[in-house]
């Protein structure tokens, strides 16, 4: 497997020399990757009707096409990985530009995992429509890949309409493109146009029923899970060494590719802090 960490959206701060020390710390540290989460608004709590989800306004996300940019900027090997980017809250050709220009002047390390979301409070806001999300992705996924690949795109589809026109510059290799995400229209969806999958839960037998699904779903296509890759998450919270090589070890069995793990929300600290918790962790798993 390969390991990496995810970026502490919420307690990395704003300050760029302190994103750079950290992004080049994991660089120095071995890390392979960093994953990005994604919320463009936070919701009041307040609001009439009240509001239940797990972020809100009060939470920080840096905007994943931005920060990566910057990272990708002070970075030589890191993979820059959104984990995940709500796509269907987002106007497709536009992220189709922005994940071109990314890779490009990343030296294409840019994976780009989506989802659907579940925050209707921002499909309102960004002008998007809540409901048809899914077969939305599904449409998405077609047309950025059209774009990426060709010099002039003729399409017209259910959500979109493209008239003999294309981006520029676009990437040399093809984007990585994973689905995250459990629901079973997803999982088919993953296994039919993903070149990998984010699960969100444990190496338990839930994830190894998903998994399984997503290997019928390919069989029944006529291809295989060679090449598919499947990118799990480790909490430094409430862990300790051997619980997190006993983690990465099931993953591993259940045939998980990349590991990453989250240090925040595990008790104050900062950068170098941060930075400590990821080093504990790879020590930890270096030999899984």
């Amino acid at each position: 497997m390969q390991f990496g960490a995810v970026l502490p959206h919420n307690e990395i701060g704003t300050d760029p020399g302190a994103i750079t020390a950290y992004a080049q710390g994991l660089e120095e540290l071995g890390a392979v990757n960093l994953l990005v989460y994604d919320h463009v608004i936070g919701a009041e709590r307040e609001r009439p009707g009240g509001f239940a989800g797990p972020y809100d306004k009060d939470t920080a996300f840096h905007e994943p096409f931005t920060v990566l940019s910057f990272i990708g900027a002070v970075t030589r090997r890191l993979e820059l990985v959104t984990a995940i980017l709500i796509l269907p809250q987002r106007q497709t050709v536009l992220v189709a530009k922005q994940a071109a220009e990314l890779a490009v002047l990343s030296g294409n390390r840019l994976r780009l995992g989506i989802g659907t979301g579940w925050n209707a409070v921002e499909f309102v806001a960004l002008d998007e429509t809540f409901g048809n999300r899914g077969r939305r992705q599904a449409e998405q996924v077609e047309v950025m890949r059209l774009l990426w690949e060709n010099d002039v795109v003729d399409f017209d589809g259910e959500f979109h309409r493209i008239e003999l026109a294309g981006i520029k510059p676009r990437p040399s290799v093809p984007i990585p493109v994973w689905f995250g995400g459990a629901a079973p229209a997803l999982l088919e969806r993953c296994a039919t146009l993903g070149d990998g999958w984010v699960p969100l839960g444990t190496p338990n037998d839930s994830s190894r029923q998903r998994i399984a699904t997503i290997r019928e779903h390919r069989e029944a296509q006529g291809r295989s899970m060679d090449g598919f890759a499947i990118q799990a998450q480790a909490q430094y919270a409430g862990g300790d060494p051997e619980r997190w090589r006993t983690h990465a070890e099931r993953w591993r069995e259940l045939g998980a590719t990349h590991l990453s793990v989250a240090t925040h929300n595990a008790g104050p600290t900062d950068v170098d802090g941060h930075l400590r918790r990821v080093a504990e962790y790879l020590e930890a798993v270096r030999d899984v």
